[in-house]
């Protein structure tokens, strides 16, 4: 049997999906050899210039997830190196978790079911979710997804994002504007130095002591130290975050505070979800080592 290509995996992945792998490449889990042919990561996976540099051999980089902020697109493109990710098969999970992060923080779903099982009823007052102006800051899939889910409860959905779109909804022109102007900034741009700590004190200031921040996109988005701020002054009555600065660590004010859902980056964390990512990951890298075109590619 001829040897398989090396790959190197930098980013845990799902039993299946590696063994899968393992069948195609020999994967690499520590440092990769000169050798190496494709690099396989998360969303949050870092893909420098100095890594790419490393490995002369290196064809395609695959991302198992929507984002590729880490990855180094002028070093890849300069080196002709492909680089695909998985769009499209978890836009409704990530849209769906939006919506219930919202509900669980308007609604005190996860406050109410902690005093529930620590043998407590009496609980103050929810605030209604139905009617409230909803600001979404990233109108792409996902962005979408969400405006088409937030328009059912009968509020105003809203928008910023780099270019105005052909959509029916009021377009903002910057998010600062548009925290002023909604109830609950739904942040679902990608991550990069151009919205890196885009929601600062000031945006935050903006959306104001009865305003919801929601953040299913990515933690650089937000100026984490402000957020917590925001929080403890009252400059905003609540949140519902999945994605954070330093993964895995959440700052221990964010785990006292019922006002704040917390979710451990699960966007695209169903069964049907996953396994669809894993399949799309894999079709890249084989249409890559037959010469075929990619499904999925970003370069």
């Amino acid at each position: 049997m001829a040897d398989l290509p090396d790959l190197y995996l930098i980013a845990d992945m799902a039993p299946d999906l590696v063994a899968a792998l393992e069948q195609r490449f020999t994967v690499h889990r520590g440092d990769p050899p000169a050798t190496t042919r494709a690099i396989c990561g998360g969303g949050s996976s870092v893909v420098d210039a100095a890594l790419i540099e490393r490995l002369p051999a290196l064809e395609i980089i695959a991302i198992n997830g929507v984002g590729y902020d880490g990855v180094d697109l002028d070093a890849a493109k300069a080196r002709g190196i492909r680089v695909t990710n998985t769009p499209d098969v978890l836009t409704d999970d990530v849209a769906d978790l939006a919506i219930g992060l919202w509900l669980a923080v308007e609604r005190r779903i996860a406050a109410n079911d902690t005093i529930v099982r620590g043998g407590g009823w009496n609980v103050p007052l929810a605030r209604r979710a139905s009617g409230r102006k909803i600001g979404i800051f990233g109108l792409g899939r996902i962005g979408q997804a969400i405006a088409r889910r937030a328009e059912s409860f009968g509020g105003d959905v809203l928008y910023t994002a780099r270019s105005e779109k052909p959509v029916a909804w009021p377009f903002v022109p910057d998010i600062a504007a548009l925290a002023d102007v909604c109830d609950v900034l739904i942040l679902a741009a990608p991550g990069g130095a151009d919205t890196r700590e885009i929601v600062d004190a000031a945006v935050l200031k903006k959306l104001g002591p009865g305003g919801v921040l929601i953040n299913v996109a990515r933690g650089s988005l937000v100026d984490q130290l402000a957020l917590v701020a925001a929080l403890v002054s009252g400059d905003i009555a609540g949140a519902g975050i999945d994605v954070f600065a330093d993964e895995p660590e959440v700052p221990d004010l964010l785990k006292t505070m019922s006002q704040v859902v917390l979710s451990p980056h699960q966007g695209s964390a169903t069964v049907e979800t996953r396994g669809a990512m894993a399949a799309l990951v894999l079709a890249n890298l084989d249409a890559h080592l037959a010469g075929k075109p990619l499904p999925s590619a970003v370069l």
